[in-house]
């Protein structure tokens, strides 16, 4: 497997896991594999490691300190997205990690883009988390109005091992298009918008909630055009594959962009492995469903709001992690 470069954030650096939840004096540390930092796992990600973390010597939860899991040291990493995280789930290099619900589901099972791969059987959901929107971004002077118009144009796919290529391939087969047909490029969201500003990149495309950082940042500077992603194309991607569904960016989410886009969406899921203690798991999903996390996700980001216990079993179509699993039926939100 190609070597992977993460950048740290969160609580601490990273240690290796031992088994089940440590003490006080016996520090624990768990890994989020997110997605690159100009998009929306990275933030989010931040926000749960610091809400489940509970390091030595914090200050108790009712006394106004931590409220995470007594000596867990939990931290977010930059990664290249769904298949990188999964990938390095099934290898032992990641606690856990985020992923869409389309990559989790195609590998757990061995389907789809992992047909003819060895399935990751061991993999296990703890949470959905929010909609993952398919953005479609082009240049206003790039004259794409549909899909279809990404014939002939530069246009970036995302990274390899990103769950954003593997959209963006069904995408166009959906309008009949395939990588010949476009001048392909494979780079990360910033990246594609700091060539977008330069005149050399006429489209991108991003999957993750909005805002996106990249997408904000490229729209106070450039005249950009979000591409609709609907008609019966659209249709026909939610009919064959189930785990899409409708999706609306509101008016103004970003600059220059004055009208409400429809286009899909899929689910962003917390995946960790079926290997992980059943105790550290049940207190991590207790941790992530607390009081004191909701404040954190509700001030931190603005997808930090749609992270709810009643959505959170919403789309898994992998099996429940049993700690995850313990937790949602004392919760009463599992039967």
């Amino acid at each position: 497997m190609k070597r992977r470069h993460f950048t740290l954030i969160g609580a601490a650096i990273i240690g290796l896991m031992t088994g089940g939840i440590a003490s006080a004096q016996e520090p624990q540390f768990f890994r989020i594999g997110t997605g690159g930092t100009a998009g929306t796992y990275y933030p989010i990600g931040g926000l749960i490691a610091n809400a489940i973390s509970n390091p030595p010597g914090s200050r108790p939860c009712e006394e106004g300190g931590s409220c995470g899991v007594p000596g867990l040291i939990a931290t977010a990493l930059s990664a290249n997205g769904s298949v990188a995280n999964v990938n390095a789930i099934a290898g032992g290099t990641l606690e856990s990690g985020f992923a869409q619900s389309d990559v989790a589901t195609w590998a757990q099972t061995g389907t789809g883009i992992w047909e003819g791969r060895d399935a990751v059987t061991d993999l296990r959901a703890i949470a959905s988390l929010y909609p993952e929107t398919i953005h479609l971004v082009a240049s206003a002077s790039a004259g794409i109005e549909s899909v279809g118009d990404l014939a002939g144009k530069q246009v970036s796919l995302d990274e390899p091992g990103s769950g954003t290529l593997v959209d963006a391939r069904i995408i166009l087969g959906a309008w009949g298009l395939s990588e010949d047909d476009v001048e392909a490029n494979y780079l990360k969201p910033d990246q594609a918008a700091e060539r977008m500003r330069d005149g050399a990149m006429d489209a991108f495309f991003f999957v993750g909630g909005f805002p996106a950082g990249a997408i904000a940042e490229l729209a106070s500077q450039h005249d950009i055009v979000l591409v609709p992603i609907v008609g019966a194309e659209a249709d026909a991607v939610m009919e064959e594959y189930t785990f899409f569904a409708q999706n609306t960016v509101p008016a103004g989410t970003y600059e220059g962009v004055d009208g409400d886009v429809q286009t899909i969406s899929v689910g962003a899921q917390w995946i960790t492995s079926a290997s992980q203690p059943e105790e550290l798991i049940y207190e991590i999903t207790k941790a992530l469903w607390n009081d004191n996390t909701r404040k954190l996700l509700d001030a931190g980001h603005q997808k930090g709001r749609e992270i709810t216990p009643d959505t959170a079993l919403d789309g898994i179509g992998i099996p429940l992690h049993p700690g995850a699993e313990r937790f949602y039926r004392e919760a009463g939100l599992l039967e």
